[in-house]
């Protein structure tokens, strides 16, 4: 049986079509289907359930994240990060925690990458920085902020001597919000850069500063490279899904010009089809299958071993790929018909290929997995 957000996400599916332009001529997620989201309980897929959260298994997130991009690529997105952001609550004291998440329709986003710099000062620290990739952080009531962590002149550093970075928690209305998106694809999703300067941040919001902090749970043995990355590639499956659905009702349609057939007469046609279906399919059950094996060892284990974060950073990375082929051949084979604005087509074929170059899902995540296929020594700090 359905949950009730992912029935919500099916039911949101036409007027998710309807507004896609309106959505990408904003360039941001609408306000009200922001809080439609929230409303409807997307934003809390991560969020721990002693907060009110639903701390839901990650392949029950990537499915209602890939129902949404079905619809709108840029929604989808949002939702994802929106979700995913949520989790730092779980590496939170108790008591901050609760403070951010006192609404259950907050929605928390922003950005991992240290971009910031944070100075020690009684009781916390002073945050400073521009981020760029901030997707939906203009709806959003908390901006995550990646940081390095300085103690006067000196970084403070891990136990083996690599700088401390940290995720810092700062109200919405003390960031600043710069007017940089303007993309090729996933225009609406807001992924404008914002500013932090001098913001005062307590101990107790500082993400995994404090030792005893935190809710365990298996949810919260995946890192959270790997919650980007199974997000990236829900988004990108639904993109593929959509773009193939498209094509077949335009195939049965379109007799191109000087021809007595359909393109779904076409041979040619036939097999790019079956060969975009049985990509996106397979990688489909790949990264779902990584996905449920990963997380039924950290319900026995309480963690998620190296060779299992391998492969679902293999899988994330390799569903954004074969994603992005099968909306390339579905783009291709539609000829003129998915170049103008009013086609569906090519707006998922802007949207998939802006996934693509998220740093989480580049081609040096198979360089990274391919060493420890090969069982070479290798830097698992990206995992």
């Amino acid at each position: 049986m359905e949950s009730a957000p992912l029935r919500a996400a099916r039911e949101l599916g036409p007027e998710l079509r309807r507004r896609a332009p309106e959505i990408e001529a904003e360039r941001r997620l609408p306000a009200d289907l922001a809080k439609r989201f929230a409303a409807e309980g997307f934003f809390r897929t991560c969020v721990p359930a002693v907060y009110g959260g639903l701390e839901w298994p990650p392949e029950e997130t990537a499915r209602l994240i890939e129902v949404l991009a079905e619809a709108d690529g840029s929604c989808a997105w949002c939702v994802f990060i929106g979700a995913t952001s949520g989790s730092a609550l779980a590496r939170l004291p108790e008591s901050a925690a609760r403070e951010v998440f006192a609404n259950p329709e907050t929605l928390v986003a922003g950005v991992f990458a240290p971009r910031g710099r944070a100075d020690r000062v009684e009781q916390g620290f002073r945050a400073t920085g521009q981020w760029a990739w901030g997707s939906g952080t203009q709806n959003a009531d908390w901006i995550l902020g990646g940081c390095r962590l300085f103690e006067g002149d000196e970084p403070l550093l891990q136990a083996g001597g690599a700088p401390r970075t940290h995720m810092l928690l700062v109200p919405a209305s003390e960031v600043e919000f710069l007017d940089t998106w303007h993309s090729s694809g996933l225009c609406g999703t807001g992924s404008t850069d914002f500013v932090i300067r001098d913001a005062f941040v307590p101990e107790e919001r500082v993400v995994g500063l404090a030792a005893d902090a935190g809710v365990e749970g298996p949810l919260y043995a995946f890192p959270q490279f790997g919650l980007l990355g199974l997000g990236i590639a829900a988004v990108c499956l639904g993109l593929a899904r959509a773009a193939i659905d498209d094509f077949v009702v335009l195939a049965t349609e379109k007799q191109p010009a000087g021809s007595s057939r359909t393109l779904a007469e076409r041979a040619a046609v036939q097999a790019e089809l079956s060969r975009a279906e049985a990509e996106r399919r397979s990688a489909r059950a790949f990264l779902y299958e990584t996905l449920a094996a990963a997380y039924a060892a950290a319900c026995e284990d309480g963690r998620i071993s190296v060779a299992m974060r391998r492969d679902v950073r293999l899988a994330t990375t390799h569903a954004v790929g074969a994603s992005a082929r099968a909306v390339d051949r579905m783009y291709h084979l539609a000829g003129g018909t998915s170049v103008y604005r009013s086609s569906p087509l090519q707006r998922i074929f802007r949207d998939v290929h802006v996934a693509t170059q998220h740093m989480m899902v580049s081609p040096a995540t198979l360089e990274l997995t391919g060493r420890l296929l090969l069982g070479l020594e290798t830097n698992t700090a990206q995992l």
